[in-house]
């Protein structure tokens, strides 16, 4: 079962989440029948969402990441609540297969270059938005240039999806890191030699660490305490009444036409691939 590991470091001065989310990137992967790059891609923007949702506090907040770029995968879209529940589609789900220098699946070059677009929901008058920049398309490095830039929060994002031979997801998952108000520079130094002995989370990953022992590789000579888990998952909120509302926003002209040419209207959810079909009698209904 997917979940996130929130905890503290360095008495407080640093927070940090670690997630596995294999059955999310998995089930994402099968519902839009993604190539292994695009696999990787939103499978690495899905675990970070998970992580930045359970950052907010209230029940009804929710976060969006959107990505718009040049390359080939064109971008992708991701939402996210405060209770681990994640979705996400990408732009150009058959994105050929591109490998890097390493032989690694190379999402930053079927990016291409690009901007992020994080908005958070937080149930105030106007939504909070900002976009920078895409600093290598790898995602990780992006999220990581965002905290520091918007948020003013230096931060550590490690995401990475390894995927079998068959172009199933073998494993998924990854961590944040975040350094609180009033650390000091030992704390830092620290930090940065641990994260240095890291090459990439999909090492981690292959090694089978747990989101727990992930932790303890990064935090553990600094004071690492799990405060909580909790689950997370692909679940899509998608219903027959709320496309209903959608369709209704076509307006009355729309609906009309299709009545008069006698068409049923069908609509498919971008998220989950679930289709809705309104025969011509409830087009009359809406009207």
């Amino acid at each position: 079962m997917d979940y996130i590991v929130r905890a503290t470091a360095a008495n407080g001065y640093v927070r940090a989440f670690a997630a596995n989310t294999h059955d999310m990137a998995e089930k994402a992967r099968s519902i839009h029948h993604t190539t292994p790059v695009a696999t990787a891609a939103l499978g690495r923007l899905m675990t970070a969402g998970a992580m930045m949702g359970v950052m907010m506090k209230g029940e009804e907040d929710l976060l969006s990441l959107t990505i718009r770029s040049e390359g080939p995968l064109q971008g992708m879209t991701v939402t996210a609540d405060s209770r681990g529940n994640v979705k996400g589609f990408p732009y150009n789900p058959n994105c050929p297969l591109m490998v890097n220098s390493m032989n690694k699946l190379d999402v930053g070059g079927a990016m291409g270059p690009g901007m992020l677009t994080v908005v958070k929901d937080l149930g105030l008058k106007e939504p909070y938005s900002s976009q920078v920049d895409l600093q290598s398309g790898e995602i990780g490095d992006d999220l990581a240039y965002y905290f520091t830039l918007s948020e003013q929060t230096p931060s550590s994002v490690g995401v990475g999806v390894l995927v079998n031979q068959d172009e199933s997801v073998q494993q998924a998952g990854g961590f944040i890191i975040q350094l609180m108000p009033g650390f000091d520079d030992s704390v830092v130094d620290r930090l940065m030699e641990n994260l240095s002995g890291v090459k990439s989370v999909t090492e981690l990953l292959s090694e089978g660490l747990t989101p727990e022992e992930i932790l303890e590789k990064l935090l553990g000579n600094l004071g690492l305490e799990i405060n909580d888990t909790m689950p997370c998952a692909f679940n899509c909120n998608c219903s027959r009444e709320r496309v209903r509302k959608a369709l209704l926003s076509v307006g009355k002209k729309e609906l009309r036409s299709m009545i008069a040419e006698n068409r049923p209207a069908e609509l498919v959810c971008d998220f989950c691939n679930t289709k809705y079909i309104f025969t011509v009698k409830e087009l009359q209904e809406l009207i």
